[in-house]
């Protein structure tokens, strides 16, 4: 089992920064993703970024330029730095974790709330 504790999340005025943290615990499996997802109200929940064990990151083109994703592994943690926010970045993001052993095994965190006003 993985346990996955999201910060950081808050209200903010457009154009401002936050930065999210994702704390991993538990048992770790050494070919690996970690991953921000959001949802918005009444839409699907998206992906924003991932990073893997060989540090290679993906972007929702929606926020490419604007949002970066790291991860360090002596604290088994990952992070979100948003800049630039947007009103339609309002959402709940979720952190994933998805470790590789014979299958995928997928965890997800309870999530945090971010907030851009206008």
């Amino acid at each position: 089992q993985v346990q996955l504790v999201e910060s950081g999340g808050g209200l903010v005025q457009a154009g401002g920064s936050l930065r999210l943290s994702c704390a991993a615990s538990g048992r770790f499996f050494a070919i690996n993703a970690m991953g921000w997802y959001r949802q918005a109200p009444g839409k699907q929940r998206e992906l924003v970024a991932t990073i893997t064990s060989g540090d290679s990151t993906n972007y929702a083109d929606s926020v490419k330029g604007r949002f970066t994703i790291s991860r360090d592994n002596a604290k088994n943690t990952v992070y979100l730095q948003m800049n630039s926010l947007k009103p339609e970045d309002t959402a709940v993001y979720y952190c994933r974790y998805q470790g590789l052993v014979l299958q995928v095994y997928d965890y997800w965190g309870q999530g945090t709330q971010v907030t851009v006003s206008s």
